[in-house]
């Protein structure tokens, strides 16, 4: 049985790709009652009496609910120095919901072009933590080498995620012209002046798949298991299991190699505040009921 990739959902209608051809399918009953199907899902297709129907929905690698895409190599988090303003602890809670969810979380960062030099060096400072942790990071701005960035994008299937006007169309116009058109054509065909995404959608940019969609609309920790998050994340990774008890989260346990670390200027200080806010907030939770 042929198999292809969910490359957009519209109502009961999905589109998916395999290989050069691309059709519109519908999903068979008894499979759309036992599974709902989602953007980026691989599944098995059959053709009858002029339809297409996904016959199964494979096994997934990940998915993330917000956008509902599923099988996702690499988050790329748009983080801009100016309008709106970095932040520090954002880029943590975004790099951490891609954690979560066995995502590979890369940095990008955008609007450099637009701060002074003192300004650009202070946020540059703070962005060598990531780096050092291991963290791919990325500037792109007008008139910048993007080579690298359509290297990564290739053959991979991404969401973009970051604030409203971080510059997540820019940056995509500037690795694929073509984008920007595509995206005119379907601003002009649903009647909007502008391109807003009401539906998630993968689009074919630098060889690779990228999720037209606003990125995470949730920041909501409180409904995903993070008892295994200090495990997931890179900062803390040469520490996990050295710490006096096994069972140690980092917080207020004596004895802990994380806590050390963060003291000893070893951990970004900005990436144990929203771990340690976030399992707080976590336990604050259980608590309540």
């Amino acid at each position: 049985m042929p198999k292809a990739r969910i490359i957009k959902i519209i109502s009961n209608q999905y589109t998916i790709q395999d290989g050069q051809r691309i059709s519109v399918a519908a999903v068979r009953g008894k499979q759309r009652l036992k599974f709902k199907p989602a953007v980026g899902d691989l599944v098995e297709y059959e053709d009858k009496d002029d339809q297409t129907i996904i016959m199964n929905v494979l096994p997934r690698m990940n998915h993330l609910l917000r956008p509902f895409v599923a099988n996702v190599d690499q988050a790329l988090i748009v983080t801009s120095m100016k309008d709106p303003d970095y932040s520090g602890h954002l880029l943590n809670r975004l790099i951490f919901l891609s954690l979560l969810a066995n995502i590979r979380p890369r940095i990008v960062v955008t609007k450099s072009d637009m701060m002074d030099e003192e300004s650009r060096k202070k946020i540059e400072e703070d962005l060598r933590w990531y780096e050092k942790a291991g963290y791919d990071v990325f500037y792109s701005h007008p008139g910048s080498d993007d080579e690298l960035l359509e290297e990564i994008l290739k053959d991979k299937v991404s969401v973009l995620c970051g604030q409203s006007g971080a510059g997540k169309s820019s940056l995509l116009n500037r690795l694929d012209p073509n984008f920007h058109l595509r995206t005119q054509e379907i601003s002009k065909a649903l009647g909007r002046g502008r391109h807003t995404t009401r539906h998630c959608e993968l689009h074919p940019v630098a060889g690779g798949l990228v999720a037209d969609t606003p990125g995470f609309s949730s920041l909501d920790f409180t409904r995903l298991d993070v008892s295994d998050l200090d495990s997931r994340i890179p900062d803390f990774e040469q520490y996990i299991g050295e710490c006096r008890f096994a069972d140690c989260r980092h917080l207020k346990e004596p004895g802990c190699a994380v806590k050390e670390a963060l003291q000893e200027g070893r951990i970004n200080p900005s990436i144990y505040e929203d771990y340690y806010q976030i399992l707080t907030e976590a336990d604050l939770k259980k608590k309540q009921y």
